[in-house]
């Protein structure tokens, strides 16, 4: 079927499966970073049960390494800290990725429906898909 599309639709396709990809990458650092944040604010609630003067240990690649209290707690919020950022950064380009993929589909729609019902209004606007989840 796609051979028999204008050659502008076909190429509005292929971005569309470009940006599905781009969206499926997103998704799955955001879980990742999701994940990560969880576990450094569970690491950061047990420190706070710990005394500070417990004999400690972080994990170094392969091997445990001694560390101070105070030191496992600025890096676990420094960690907290950079995960927050992480995730508000891919959040955002979650949402520019979802707001592409509905103009796109819309200029898409246009182009093989005639321009649809309305006809008029910015692409995106309105319709199918609008909102999304």
């Amino acid at each position: 079927m796609q051979g028999n599309l204008p050659p502008e639709a076909q190429e509005k396709i292929e971005e569309l499966q470009g940006l599905q990809e781009t969206a499926q990458t997103v998704a799955a650092q955001k879980q990742e970073a999701e994940s990560s944040l969880t576990d450094a604010e569970s690491a950061l609630e047990e420190l706070e049960d710990i005394d500070e003067d417990t004999q400690m240990y972080r994990q170094v690649g392969e091997l445990f390494v001694a560390t101070e209290y105070d030191e496992a707690e600025e890096e676990l919020d420094d960690k907290v800290d950079s995960l927050e950022i992480r995730l508000e950064t891919l959040e955002k380009q979650e949402e520019r990725v979802q707001q592409q993929f509905e103009e796109l589909q819309g200029e898409l729609e246009e182009l093989l429906g005639g321009g649809g019902a309305m006809g008029g209004g910015p692409p995106g606007a309105g319709g199918p898909g609008a909102g999304g989840a």
